[in-house]
């Protein structure tokens, strides 16, 4: 949305006297002498305003070019990255790990719409045993996030990633305090996990996932990769289970 208004004022300007003006230079095969170019603003002019759609719709078909646009880099970008994005050992896996459709979830502990798709996520997981979910930390909110998601991936060397990660994406942001508690609560050693925690393996497995998910164009939180195709936002189960549905019947 904020892209579209952005744009606004700058089709204005291309459609007024100043941006048809004599000294503009041409930016295609067609060069209109300063007669013509005030006759098309003043029919443009009139047709906006006995038809203000027209407008609406030409940014419609911009948005709509972008889209496809995106769509296309996005695919070109997870073709590239395929092995980083499907089969990077140090990814912590969720549902079937041979499951015949991968669906892989960035995602913020901190994120408000990850944490609205957690459930849903294990629903898909729990209904469909067919499904591997692949997990890649995305911390991209602030301190309490990095944090995080340092704490989940040490707590994976003690194979309790999964648990630590329901019990923070239902929490209040995580302390040092406060990840203590949780790991005396799940069973984790807390000093091999605070150890675990400042190895620099851990950051360089982070800044790879900030790194993967730049290539991709992600924009937010949550973003998922299914069959090749990137799914940005808090979805419906339904719109994971078509995009799975559409993988399995290639």
């Amino acid at each position: 949305m904020r892209r579209l208004l952005a744009a606004l004022p700058l089709m204005l300007l291309l459609l007024s006297p100043a941006g048809l003006a004599e000294d503009t230079p041409p930016t295609g095969s067609a060069v209109f002498t300063p007669a013509q170019r005030t006759e098309i603003v003043r029919i443009l002019r009139e047709a906006l305003k006995s038809d203000p759609s027209i407008l609406r719709d030409a940014v419609g078909a911009l948005r709509a070019d972008e889209g496809i646009r995106h769509d296309a880099a996005a695919r070109a970008a997870i073709g590239s990255s395929s092995e980083a994005l499907l089969h990077d050992p140090g990814d912590p896996v969720a549902g079937n790990p041979t499951g015949d459709v991968t669906v892989v979830e960035f995602f913020d502990i901190r994120c408000p719409y990850c944490r609205v798709m957690q459930p849903v996520l294990e629903q898909l997981v729990r209904e469909d045993r067919g499904v591997r979910l692949v997990l890649k930390d995305f911390p991209v909110l602030g301190p309490e996030s990095k944090l995080g998601a340092r704490a989940l991936l040490a707590a994976q060397r003690q194979g309790g990633y999964l648990k630590l990660q329901e019990a923070l994406m239902r929490s209040h942001p995580p302390t040092a305090e406060s990840l203590r508690e949780e790991a005396a609560t799940l069973g984790l050693d807390w000093g091999r996990l605070q150890h675990d925690m400042a190895d620099p393996a851990i950051q360089r497995k982070i800044d790879a996932n900030l790194a993967l998910a730049r290539a991709l164009g992600v924009q937010g939180t949550p973003a998922f990769v299914v069959d090749g195709k990137l799914i940005e936002g808090a979805v419906e189960i339904s719109d994971l289970q078509h995009a799975i549905g559409e993988a399995r019947g290639k």
